[in-house]
């Protein structure tokens, strides 16, 4: 497994049609509110397998937020996840950030408090889905 860092310009190609995949055709969420503005200033993350193919990607946006983590079923199960996750950590901490923070849908609570992430506040809806907030400190 490989993963790329980069911009929303050179990984929208790959990272675009994971999140619609997981996320608009799996989860149902609305196609019109699945991108946005933070996309243009968020770092964003691609995995590719062996092949080259794209598994899975997530994004860190300027203020700190891990975000649209989606993993396609052909990755799952495997760890892709947790290092698209990882990266995006990395990446935080190289720009000096002091903790990251993400809504996580509630059912994945327990795959990132394995990576240091901890629920905070009330479970909450976002496109029809509990979410939970969560936060992981970087000192």
């Amino acid at each position: 497994m490989n993963i790329t860092i980069g911009n929303w310009e050179t990984l929208r190609a790959h990272a675009q049609p994971i999140r619609f995949e997981v996320f608009v055709d799996e989860q149902k969420v609305p196609a019109e509110i699945e991108l946005d503005e933070m996309d243009a200033l968020s770092v964003h993350a691609v995995a590719y397998d062996e092949a080259g193919q794209p598994l899975a990607t997530g994004r860190l946006l300027p203020d700190g937020h891990i975000g649209r983590m989606a993993v396609r079923r052909a990755g799952r199960g495997q760890g892709v996840g947790g290092a698209v996750l990882q990266a995006l950590i990395d990446a935080a901490r190289q720009r000096g950030d002091r903790e990251v923070i993400l809504n996580a849908q509630t059912h994945a609570a327990p795959f990132y408090a394995r990576y240091g992430f901890a629920r905070e506040g009330e479970e909450f809806m976002e496109a029809g889905i509990p979410h939970i907030t969560m936060r992981a400190s970087l000192a």
